[in-house]
């Protein structure tokens, strides 16, 4: 709350401001008879300012204190304006549409460098991926399989789609494909999938989180899985895509913005570097599984996804050039 003080009383920013959403969900409220505790204004606890069905609001008031408001993503902003995924904040949003944009993150390409890599064996090409393969399959005590070896690093919540995955995975695994798992969350969901990975051999799950295991896992893999109900940006398919490891993710915000389906039109232009699927349900999930099971028996085919997957710009030059453009625009008025 000490951040938005200056939104909250009489004492106001020298200088108008940028209020980054990265996930809207998380609203920042307390109860609103706790303004005189905060010394706030009575005035200001209004629906136009930052008063959120009774409660103080500190992300309402960034709403509509800000100067200019974006997201990571183009597509999470535009989701935004939607009572699908606003939570409550659409109409504020909507209001200001104008001053809405969204700038897709990047992540660090020294950090994540298969060429150079300490955690993994470095390669330059998709064909120097095999060994890293080898590697998971021993560490996770997977065996050899026909079907592609799928990883996924997460946080284990319904948000992030496990409950969709745990539905969707004999579709996978009915096709020879495996599926080794790094993450933590909701205690209902670890426990299923530890129960699934000891009733088959081919899903291994480790419950926890290591940051080297992670780049293991993503040198590793054939495909990371992101089946987000939603998705500000996501950074694991841009670590997928720097890596080879083609994304299979859900079709909503930043995932709908960084990835591209593997469809007939950009297959045919030799474009494509992941699969898509939606609607964001357990059954569309699996028929996913199907076609990127589909994909995989195609060694031509899969091998041009992975070289399209390793050129995409996934660092921060574009992103960085955007916020520099943003910020210079609101400075100048």
């Amino acid at each position: 709350m000490v951040e938005y003080q200056h939104l909250l009383t009489d004492n106001q920013p020298t200088r108008p401001f940028v209020f980054t959403i990265h996930n809207i969900a998380f609203h920042g409220n307390v109860p609103g008879d706790r303004l005189s505790a905060l010394q706030l204004d009575d005035w200001r606890f209004t629906p136009e300012r930052f008063e959120f069905w009774g409660q103080i609001s500190a992300l309402k008031a960034g709403l509509t204190g800000a100067a200019k408001i974006n997201t990571v993503s183009q597509t999470y902003a535009d989701e935004l304006m939607t009572p699908a995924f606003g939570m409550g904040m659409e109409g504020v949003l909507q209001a200001r549409r104008d001053d809405l944009t969204g700038i897709v993150n990047g992540i660090d390409l020294s950090v994540w460098n298969p060429e150079t890599d300490p955690t993994i064996k470095p390669f330059k090409t998709p064909a120097g991926k095999a060994a890293n393969k080898s590697a998971l399959r021993k560490e996770f005590d997977l065996p050899k399989a026909d079907g592609p070896l799928c990883v996924l690093v997460s946080r284990l919540t319904e948000q992030k789609g496990i409950d969709l995955l745990i539905d969707a995975l004999p579709t996978l695994l009915g096709r020879g494909g495996q599926l080794a798992l790094l993450g933590s969350g909701a205690p209902q969901l670890e426990v299923a999938l530890q129960e699934y990975a000891a009733g088959h051999a081919n899903v291994a799950v480790r419950i926890g989180y290591d940051e080297a295991l992670s780049h293991r896992l993503i040198a590793g893999g054939d495909a990371i899985l992101v089946p987000s109900r939603f998705e500000p940006c996501g950074l694991t398919q841009l670590y997928g895509l720097r890596y080879g490891t083609l994304p299979l993710v859900a079709l909503t915000g930043g995932l709908a913005d960084t990835v591209i389906n593997a469809s007939p039109a950009a297959l045919a232009r030799g474009v494509a570097t992941g699969v898509q699927f939606f609607p964001i349900a357990a059954d569309a999930l699996a028929n996913a599984f199907t076609r990127l099971c589909d994909l995989y028996a195609q060694p031509k085919i899969w091998a041009q996804m992975q070289r399209n997957a390793m050129k995409q710009p996934v660092g921060w030059e574009t992103s960085a050039e955007s916020y520099s453009q943003l910020y210079d625009e609101v400075i100048k008025g």
